[in-house]
């Protein structure tokens, strides 16, 4: 086995930061069934290193507001607001590198397809399901926050299939808290 974090239990939470944190609120609350945990902020240094050696950003950047959001029986997301003198603004697509999604586990994805078109939210080509290969037994659609992040719905209610020949199960449907 290999080498592990002492007392690693698994993934608490992603990060992300959102240009406007009440929409991004809102839309994780309103439109994915998500619930808000807390909120807490702002953090700035004004004239020391403090954001830039706890965080990695520019010394004057500012974290207007944090806020954290449960998602089912997943893992955590937090929301940052920043603003900074070097920040970006245009998202990385998939094939960058830092690119990145967060995908969300449904239990029927032709029916989160359905729900998204009636809330007039943004989806690509899909549900695609995979059919072939350790994934078969997937099925897929991506779609986009308001801001432009990407996301996908993902579902596999029969398992994948990998699951038959491994030990290591990426999702349950068990609520850890029972």
């Amino acid at each position: 086995m290999a080498d592990s974090i002492p007392g690693m239990r698994g993934v608490n939470h992603v990060g992300m930061t959102v240009p406007d944190v009440a929409e991004a609120t809102a839309f994780f609350e309103d439109v994915l069934g998500c619930s808000k945990a807390f909120s807490f902020g702002p953090f700035s240094d004004s004239e020391g290193t403090f954001m830039q050696d706890l965080l990695n950003v520019h010394p004057r950047a500012v974290i207007d507001e944090i806020v954290m959001v449960r998602c089912g029986f997943g893992s955590n997301i937090e929301l940052f607001q920043y603003q900074s003198p070097d920040q970006k603004t245009a998202f990385p697509k998939n094939s960058d590198i830092g690119g990145y999604h967060v995908a969300i586990y449904v239990d029927d994805i032709g029916k989160a397809a359905d729900y998204f078109k009636s809330k007039g939210v943004r989806t690509l080509m899909g549900p695609l399901p995979v059919n072939e290969g350790p994934a078969a037994g997937q099925s897929i659609l991506y779609f986009f926050a308001p801001w432009g992040l990407q996301m996908e719905a993902i579902s596999y209610p029969g398992g994948m299939a990998y699951e038959k020949d491994s030990s290591t199960v990426l999702w349950s449907n068990t609520d850890p808290a029972k």
